[in-house]
């Protein structure tokens, strides 16, 4: 690395004389490095971008005699490792217009705060996004949001596929329609929205009703990921698994029940699939005792429990797993589901086994 850099964001402060937190203080991300003799602290202040590598060793080894230059180079390699230090000679990429290098500076901020990955410079993240192509199926309350998330955030293209029209009761969550929508199809009220966001991103659309598979390996075989933000049929999930499985496209599914949210990321061939963990759910309800609803269930029909906040938790979860996928910034664990309780705002989990089952009908030996 010419001018090695630690990342602004990462800004290293000493407590007392000899602990050193790098990183800041949100877990997964900070670090904490003892210290007593403070010699790396002074190589993290020289890690400033003035200096080339060589430079920066030579620095400390007259500063700290009793460190060698190895020594030295190779706890700045650790830093590099670790995902701490960028190259503050890497030029500002020419891939992105000044305009986009302004709109997105928030962004590039917040990618290299979470980002753990050896980069060189700092637009890595924005240009992968800008090279993706997205499917978002359903533009309900979790769609509505995600779609809006993933084209301000300045993915490639995004498209949206929703066979209904808006209906007055979809406007407490639905947050790209407005009165004037009501009757219109959603896709192309959506549509409208999501191009006056950002010109920049190609925003597409189709009404198609997903009754199977099929139609979901179509759409896995033109985008590079998929978000399922649909509930229905109640099979959607397992043949957006059983197209994705097939095709080897990342995917990503978040809804909720009621106050619980719930979201799932899914890379084939990393882990179990989406139907492992539904093979391990039914297998613990076979085991469990037997459930009697009490006699007024069903009596009377409820509407569907979710409002701007639900919908837009689950959606903005929804992109956060996409562009984790798709860019690896957030690190996220993968081939599982994350709820997360509205009632608490403590309650998280991941649920899914840890390896593939041998019984499981989509990715098992005997599948297909």
């Amino acid at each position: 690395m010419p001018r090695p850099m630690i990342k602004p964001e990462h800004l290293p402060v000493r407590h007392g004389h000899d602990r050193i937190r790098i990183g800041g203080t949100v877990g997964g991300i900070a670090a904490d490095i003892v210290d007593p003799d403070g010699w790396i602290w002074a190589l993290l202040e020289a890690l400033d971008g003035s200096r080339t590598t060589d430079q920066v060793v030579a620095d400390l080894v007259r500063l700290h005699p009793a460190r060698s230059g190895e020594e030295i180079r190779e706890a700045v390699d650790d830093l590099v490792r670790a995902g701490y230090v960028e190259d503050a000679s890497a030029p500002a990429t020419c891939e992105l217009t000044a305009a986009e290098r302004e709109r997105y500076g928030r962004s590039r901020a917040l990618f290299r705060w979470m980002d753990r990955t050896p980069r060189r410079g700092g637009w890595d993240t924005q240009l992968l996004l800008r090279q993706s192509r997205v499917a978002v199926i359903g533009v309900g309350g979790v769609g509505c949001t995600a779609a809006l998330a993933l084209v301000v955030s300045g993915v490639g293209q995004v498209h949206c596929v929703e066979p209904d029209v808006v209906e007055l009761s979809n406007l407490n969550r639905q947050i790209l329609f407005t009165e004037h929508d009501v009757g219109r199809p959603k896709v192309d009220a959506a549509l409208d929205r999501l191009r006056a966001h950002n010109s920049d991103v190609d925003v597409t659309g189709e009404r198609l009703i997903v009754d199977g598979p099929a139609a979901l390996r179509d759409l896995a075989l033109r985008f590079d990921l998929l978000v399922l933000a649909a509930d229905r049929p109640g099979e959607i999930r397992s043949w957006a698994n059983q197209a994705c499985q097939e095709t080897g496209t990342c995917w990503v599914h978040a809804g909720y029940h009621g106050p619980q949210v719930v979201t799932g990321l899914y890379r084939p061939g990393a882990g179990p699939c989406h139907d492992c963990a539904r093979t391990a759910e039914r297998e613990r309800w076979a085991k469990a005792a037997p459930r009697t609803l009490a006699r007024s269930a069903g009596r009377t029909a409820r509407p569907h429990a979710a409002n701007a906040v639900s919908a837009g938790i689950a959606g903005h979860l929804a992109a956060h797993a996409a562009l984790s996928l798709l860019t690896g910034v957030p690190a996220l664990r993968t081939n599982c589901e994350f709820g997360f309780n509205l009632v608490t705002l403590e309650d998280s989990y991941a649920l899914g086994p840890h390896a593939p089952r041998s019984d499981c009908p989509t990715c098992g030996p005997r599948a297909g």
